[in-house]
């Protein structure tokens, strides 16, 4: 019989810190944005679904930056599933990433794990980590919830056993979404039914991918002749499979640059992926037909995909890439889901043994021939079929905790989610204050000068916020709500409002100098930056980390911090030590780059004299001081910053800043540690 019990999994783990406490009001920094040229001869369904409500802002989800890359053991609470044949280790602290799935029989590992946990900035708002199998909801990327903790607990199984329901909110869409897993007796496969709802009246865009991470010494197969192959140079067309410039690309290794290759299965064709090694040995993804898409994300042989592996895992341990399964053809799309509906699937991983060498099509067919005899695919649906009246049945014992917005959610409107309890006891100090505006109708005021904790965005809530009390704090977070639907000129008028009578206004401040930023006012931006930032030091308790050590005019750190601090044992908006730093880091770093980009390098450098050491020693604000140099004439000192040698633990997938700043410094090439270059030079 399947079992499900507890253990601690110890790693070498760099601590997530605080979040950004600044509202993302810049639009969405994302790289999966498709070249216009392309449009044009995309299949219609597919032409829709890319211009269907991309996502182009984080609101409400907050950036999560304040991690570094000191590494040092520490304990995760892990959920193990095992049955005679299979062992499946998941995290729920960390988004319910399934780390391990190991395959008792043959002694081995069917993913590819990563024997730290390293975050990097891949996620939408930030931290992310590579390995295991990530559940990706919300918007093209990484999920949000890729370092957050979901809901875990025991439910009934559809054959007499149990598994385990992984639940949470998802924040950007506004969707609730449960993720079961259970190993049926004897079996060889983990079975994951997953479930997207959508309680409002209204459609919303939804979004799924299933993302595996195996070794990259493998040759991937799925059923199909063609792929659409989208690179970092933004272009997206549609290719042969297997062979394309004279390469056989189904062997990750024989990519130079980082791809995504989105296999086009023939409608009727069994949905599926494999990757499997040099011996005919690995792991096979397959689902119902809803889950219609697969692909390959390789990292290439070039010097900037190696980078990035040496990068997120330690160096010397082997390279991975990544199999897929998700609800379009690509993951450019955003499938409709219709106003108070659901979507619902059954994915199932497990070993397979095939011959990977030979004729493409000849593969492909002993391939699923082998598939068809371990698993079926009329057990697939039959599966699927069997879960379905269970996906309602109410969590037994929990197994860990995730965020309460559900749980305010489901106040505010009264749904009735059966499978996925909401319950009240999840709310925390995040929610108090928008639990006070449901309640008693107003917002009540934040502690002096700390940050203004996380803003709500949807309709129903900014509706609210125009009725509550035009207090500074309401006036604050209506402006957010109002700029995140793309009212600008009301949000601007709000935080001016709200500017009148605020006891602190760097928030306020902060705010509209995003908003000048925007329009091209990059003067009066740079002057409420160096506003805000002073009022901001000013309400800096004496001795707490991250005051300024001098009095004056300017700032502090970095937004994107890559800070060595500690776990986070103090979040944005509490007060505590760690939230100070990360205000003053992240309001800081924004100020010196107004500045430097009107040219007030004078102004800069007072921000950054000002900087905390601890905060300066940053790699991300190193960065920042060649720049710094870099714009004061000072060439030799900037390149010294180099040569010293730095890391930027929050470098952005495909950012280039860090090859852009050495070009003007140095005619050398640009030193492997720092070349994380992800597309050919000159695309």
């Amino acid at each position: 019989m399947t079992t499900i019990r507890r253990e601690v999994l110890t790693l070498p783990a760099a601590p997530l810190g605080p979040d950004n406490p600044l509202p993302p009001l810049r639009p969405l920094d994302e790289a999966h944005r498709i070249d216009e040229r392309d449009r044009a001869g995309l299949p219609r369904d597919m032409a829709r679904q890319v211009g269907y409500e991309p996502l182009r802002s984080l609101l409400p989800a907050p950036v999560r930056d304040g991690y570094g890359r000191v590494r040092e053991p520490r304990e995760f609470d892990a959920l193990v599933i095992e049955n005679d044949r299979l062992r499946a280790t998941v995290l729920p602290a960390l988004g319910g990433r399934v780390t391990s799935l190991f395959h008792k029989p043959t002694d081995r590992e069917l993913l590819y794990v990563n024997p730290v946990l390293q975050p990097a900035n891949f996620a939408l708002n930030g931290a992310w980590f590579s390995g295991g199998i990530e559940w990706n909801i919300g918007a093209t990327g990484h999920t949000t919830l890729s370092c957050s903790p979901v809901h875990a607990a025991r439910v009934p199984a559809p054959d007499g056993g149990e598994m385990l329901r992984l639940w949470e909110w998802e924040r950007l869409r506004d969707l609730p979404f449960q993720v079961d897993l259970w190993l049926p007796r004897d079996s060889d496969f983990l079975h994951v039914g997953v479930r997207v709802r959508n309680p409002h009246e209204r459609p919303v865009p939804t979004y799924w991918w299933s993302n595996i991470a195996v070794p990259e010494d493998r040759r991937v197969l799925a059923p199909a002749d063609e792929a659409w192959l989208f690179g970092y140079e933004r272009r997206l067309r549609r290719v042969p499979v297997p062979t394309h410039d004279g390469a056989d690309r189904t062997y990750p290794r024989n990519s130079a640059y980082a791809a995504d290759w989105f296999y086009e299965v023939p409608d009727g064709r069994r949905r599926w992926i494999a990757a499997l090694d040099e011996h005919g040995h690995g792991l096979v993804q397959t689902s119902t037909d809803v889950l219609r898409g697969r692909k390959l994300f390789v990292w290439g042989t070039g010097p900037g995909g190696r980078r990035w592996q040496e990068w997120l895992t330690e160096p010397g341990t082997g390279g991975y890439c990544e199999i897929q399964a998700g609800l379009a053809r690509t993951q450019l799309e955003h499938v409709k889901l219709e106003a108070e509906s659901e979507v619902s699937w059954l994915e199932a991983y497990g070993p397979l043994d095939a011959d990977p060498e030979g004729e493409w099509h000849t593969v492909l067919r002993g391939a699923e021939d082998r598939l068809e005899a371990v698993l079926p695919r009329t057990g697939v649906d039959a599966a699927y079929e069997a879960w379905r009246p269970h996906a309602d049945a109410e969590p037994g014992e929990r197994l860990a905790t995730g965020s309460g917005w559900g749980a305010l959610e489901v106040l505010r409107a009264g749904w009735k989610l059966p499978g996925t309890p909401f319950e009240e006891a999840t709310l925390g100090d995040e929610q108090r204050p928008w639990l006070h505006l449901l309640h008693a109708g107003s917002l009540p005021e934040p502690d002096p000068g700390a940050p203004p904790g996380a803003t709500l965005v949807a309709r129903p809530w900014r509706d609210m916020l125009e009725t509550t009390a035009a207090t500074p704090v309401a006036e604050y977070h209506l402006g957010v709500a109002q700029w995140h639907e793309g009212d600008r000129a009301q949000a601007v008028r709000s935080w001016e409002r709200g500017l009148k009578n605020a006891a602190a206004r760097w928030p306020l401040l902060r705010c509209l100098a995003v908003a000048d930023q925007e329009d091209g006012h990059h003067e009066r931006a740079a002057d409420r930056y160096a506003e805000a930032f002073d009022d901001l030091c000013a309400r800096v308790p004496d001795g707490a980390e991250g005051s300024p050590r001098v009095s004056g005019a300017s700032g502090t750190s970095g937004a994107s911090g890559g800070g060595e601090a500690g776990a986070r044992e103090a979040l944005p908006g509490s007060g505590g030590e760690t939230s100070w730093t990360a205000a003053t880091a992240a309001l800081g770093g924004e100020a010196i780059g107004a500045l430097l980009a009107v040219g007030r390098t004078a102004d800069a450098r007072a921000v950054w004299e000002r900087l905390a050491p601890s905060v300066r020693a940053r790699g991300r604000f190193r960065l920042t001081e060649a720049a710094l140099l870099a714009a004061e004439g000072r060439r030799a000192e900037a390149r010294a910053v180099f040569d010293e040698g730095f890391e930027v633990a929050d470098l952005r997938e495909g950012d280039e800043i860090i090859g852009r700043l050495w070009a003007r410094l140095a005619d050398e090439p640009l030193p492997a540690r720092h070349d994380f270059r992800m597309r050919p030079d000159g695309d």
